[in-house]
């Protein structure tokens, strides 16, 4: 049985955060993936996962990327 997958998405709502987050929601759309994506904004949040560079890309609670834009690629890959 094929879980569904948690995306967060952890950025403040910057430029950079707002495209990982069309990025991610384009990947899953176009791939038909069984994912939610939660949009983490809150500061104390993302200090949680200990990521001091936004945007950060956490899949199943494992940080794969953060500080970045990764390509549509990159995600599919991840989600994998």
């Amino acid at each position: 049985m094929n879980n569904m997958t948690i995306i967060k998405i952890l950025g403040t709502g910057c430029p950079k955060c707002k495209t990982m987050t069309n990025i991610v929601q384009d990947v899953v759309s176009e791939n038909n993936i069984d994912a939610t994506i939660e949009k983490v904004e809150d500061i104390m949040e993302i200090m949680k996962f200990n990521v001091m560079s936004t945007p950060a890309l956490v899949i199943d609670n494992v940080i794969t990327i953060k500080g970045r834009v990764p390509s549509k690629d990159e995600v599919l890959a991840l989600l994998n």
